[in-house]
């Protein structure tokens, strides 16, 4: 098909030639024809694929489209589209659940959403950057390749499961099993950093990539983790802002002190951290930060005959 042709061609940005645009736009057009065969204007759903329609005759750099009562299937269709006719930044307003924004994108493309998107948000993403102006819920990030996700508030569970690159912003807490089965490639070192609170299993099956905790906010009798930290770790780092209990640590990780590049490699995470949500770099980076790695490579390895 065209459309997989379209998104490689278009990693920069560029707008398409018109023999291309106009493919696209058939494709729009032969879409919200076939949703709305009665073209009646005078239902909410209507107007906004109609809204969305008009905007793209206009070949714009920039696109809003009202999401209130928009099945998740037909918004993600229509975000796909604008993203292949070259579309550069897109404004979702009134999201309320609908699930897999982003998924598979490429290129430099920014998604703003206002409202508080479903599960799986920015998954197998490759370049895109997504910034959700609210929380967001389960699995953000999974198995992302690259691009960012910056969260203004809190974020559910199973964040970056299968994480291969980019960027994970949240600024409040995070749910269970964030960051499991994260890994590294070469050059690709996915990254997730909350400013808030973990649950349980926090790196559980961590392979590789950064995982940063700040615990900003939190009261003196809270915990900034939950229990088995890092259970099954054997891979990537740990980095936890204050101290954990023992008993809180899996079998599988095991405390040391920073070093200088872990501290060069903090304050390179954290400026763009800082400044994403107006934080003072230097009061977050004034208390002490704990360490965790994997005590083996191969945790599990004598469970095997082989």
């Amino acid at each position: 098909m065209v459309i997989y042709g379209l998104i490689r061609e278009n990693r920069k940005g560029s707008l398409l030639v018109d023999t291309q645009w106009e493919e696209c736009l058939a494709r729009v057009d032969s879409f919200v024809r076939r949703t709305f065969p009665q073209q009646n204007h005078q239902l909410p759903l209507s107007r906004a694929l109609y809204e969305w329609q008009e905007q793209l005759r206009q070949r714009p750099r920039s696109i809003r489209l009202d999401a209130e009562g928009v099945y998740y299937r037909i918004l993600n269709k229509l975000v796909r589209e604008a993203v292949n006719m070259g579309v550069g930044a897109v404004e979702l307003v009134n999201v309320n659940g609908q699930r897999y924004i982003g998924d598979g994108l490429e290129g430099p493309v920014r998604i703003d959403i206002y409202g508080v998107p479903g599960n799986d948000l920015a998954a197998f993403m490759d370049g895109p950057h997504i910034v959700v102006h609210n929380n967001a819920q389960d699995g953000v990030g999974n198995t992302m390749n690259e691009g960012k996700v910056t969260i203004y508030g809190d974020a559910g569970d199973v964040l970056g499961y299968g994480m291969r690159g980019g960027k994970l912003h949240i600024q409040g807490d995070v749910g269970y099993r964030v960051g499991i089965h994260m890994k590294s490639y070469r050059d690709q070192v996915p990254v997730i950093i909350a400013g808030g609170r973990a649950g349980d299993f926090y790196g559980e099956y961590m392979a590789g990539g950064v995982l940063i905790l700040l615990g900003l906010g939190k009261k003196n009798e809270q915990s900034i983790v939950g229990d088995y930290l890092g259970t099954g770790m054997h891979g990537g780092v740990i980095y936890i802002r204050g101290q954990v209990p023992q008993h809180r640590l899996g079998k599988e990780v095991g405390s040391s002190p920073l070093e200088e590049k872990d501290r060069a490699l903090l304050i390179g995470y954290l400026t763009e951290f800082c400044a994403d949500f107006a934080l003072n770099l230097d009061e977050v980076l004034a208390e002490e930060f704990l360490k965790l790695v994997p005590v083996s490579h191969r945790p599990y390895g004598k469970l095997y005959s082989y």
